[in-house]
């Protein structure tokens, strides 16, 4: 026991060590604090990582970070619309901002990719900071925060970013590769499962966040059209069983008109040999991706965790996910919970879709690494679904690791048994990531700040 609250206290100190400035008030957390490597853009705060430190700071009854985090951060968003190809487009919230110093005066400078490696815009950043705002107000009641015009209008920014111009007729949302925490490119261009779990969440999020008057009529309508032809869409396209690996494996392509079965004209001939044997009698997951002539049957562990906390897959869906990764624990979980998407791609595989990035290379990084920010979604999904068991086996594979290790970012690896070659130390996402599981374990209440309940009101539709 005292062992335990030993790696707590450290924990919660460097998460401490961690927090930024400005102005004289705390608003964020750096991404990293490795004295032995280049910073980088590694002494920023970004709105992705922000969101576990962020929680850390909720249960423990410390919201004015959060607070000045969510405030400041709406200070940074887009709100002219330009059409111009440089210009980030309306609504968008940035990567990640520092705080700069000019004539004495402090100022955020913000990143909204313009600097990132391969100049990549982040499209869960918005996303993000929807279902952050949200949690805030779970865990103090603050609504009239979300009431302010200015919130309000940073709520309507993003659902138009979101909701509007587009070139594609699907309810999914269309972004590039590299556009979320797998922000390097790995072939999840499209309609990535990752951004629709997030998507999902955020739309939730902004459907309690909206002040219900005539000027938000159509936003919030628009918001639960959508709800309920994503949910639809997702639940039924993108999940994987047995039997709905059976329906594949059977389907004729080439079909036409409103009575054609395989809709997105998939050949069976693309399921990989390794799923046949993989997939579990009682187990399924959301597939990773979904287009036309294209399902990447990739595990993803953000959208599939996610999913279950937005309740994004239904309650059968859920147990079945849970089910997946008791079963395939080693491949899944092994020496560090938890892997970010399985299997890696491999040989030319790799060449190809990742353009032969090094730090990408097979079972390391974003191409089948093992990250331990993951181990707050896995234990608020485990806490969700009633299986506190694997919440323990996975915490106790994290303390003994994680403080010797000194809180890396991610592990190499088919298991995860090596630090990651180019792993940052002092990890600030790994740290707070690991305190929520802990909190999620002694307070299961406090699973609401990030969990939704299944939406009565989704009414199933057909596309």
């Amino acid at each position: 026991m005292g062992a335990q609250n030993s790696l707590i206290e450290a924990a919660q100190q460097a998460l401490e060590n961690s927090i930024i400035y400005y102005q004289g008030e705390p608003v964020g957390t750096v991404a990293a604090s490795d004295p032995e490597v280049e910073a980088l853009n590694y002494d920023q705060c970004f709105v992705r990582d922000f969101v576990s430190s962020a929680l850390v700071f909720l249960m423990n009854g410390k919201p004015e970070i959060v607070r000045n985090f969510l405030t400041q951060t709406l200070t940074l968003q887009v709100c002219e619309k330009k059409m111009d190809c440089f210009t980030p487009g309306q609504g968008l919230m940035p990567a990640s901002f520092k705080v700069e110093s000019k004539d004495g005066e402090e100022y955020l400078k913000a990143d909204f990719g313009e600097q990132a490696i391969a100049r990549v815009t982040p499209i869960d950043s918005s996303l993000w900071w929807l279902i952050l705002l949200r949690a805030y107000v779970k865990a103090t009641g603050d609504i009239a925060l979300a009431y302010q015009p200015e919130f309000q209008k940073g709520i309507h920014l993003i659902l138009e970013l979101c909701l509007t111009a587009r070139f594609d007729m699907f309810p999914t949302l269309l972004v590039p590769d590299g556009s979320c925490m797998i922000d390097r490119r790995m072939g999840i261009y499209g309609y990535p499962l990752d951004i629709q779990a997030l998507f999902y969440g955020a739309l939730r999020s902004a459907q309690e966040l909206l002040l219900p008057n005539p000027s938000n009529a159509t936003y919030i309508e628009s918001v639960n059209t959508r709800l309920s032809h994503l949910i639809y869409h997702i639940q039924k396209y993108y999940w994987l069983d047995l039997e709905r690996l059976n329906e594949i494996y059977r389907y004729k392509s080439e079909e036409f008109g409103e009575t054609a079965v395989n809709k997105f004209n998939l050949y069976p001939t693309s399921i990989p040999e390794w799923l046949y044997e993989w997939l579990p009698d009682t187990g399924g997951y959301l597939a990773g991706n979904l287009g036309p002539a294209w399902m990447d049957f990739r595990f993803f562990a953000v959208g599939n965790l996610m999913a279950i906390l937005t309740s994004l897959a239904n309650q059968q869906q859920s147990q079945a996910i849970m089910n997946l990764i008791e079963q395939r624990w080693t491949d899944l979980v092994g020496h560090m919970p938890m892997k970010i998407c399985f299997p890696a791609v491999e040989g030319r595989d790799w060449q190809t879709i990742t353009g032969c990035d090094p730090k990408n290379i097979p079972w390391s990084y974003h191409n089948g690494g093992n990250w331990p920010v993951l181990l707050w979604m896995l234990a608020a999904a485990a806490q969700k679904t009633g299986r506190g068991e694997l919440i323990h086996k996975a915490l106790e594979i994290a303390e003994n690791r994680l403080l010797k290790d000194q809180w890396a970012e991610y592990y190499d690896g088919k298991s995860g048994r090596l630090v990651g070659k180019e792993a940052r130390k002092f990890q600030t996402w790994t740290i707070a990531g690991f305190l929520v599981a802990k909190d999620l374990t002694a307070n299961p209440d406090r699973l609401a700040l990030i969990s939704f309940e299944e939406d009565s009101s989704a009414i199933a539709c057909t596309l």
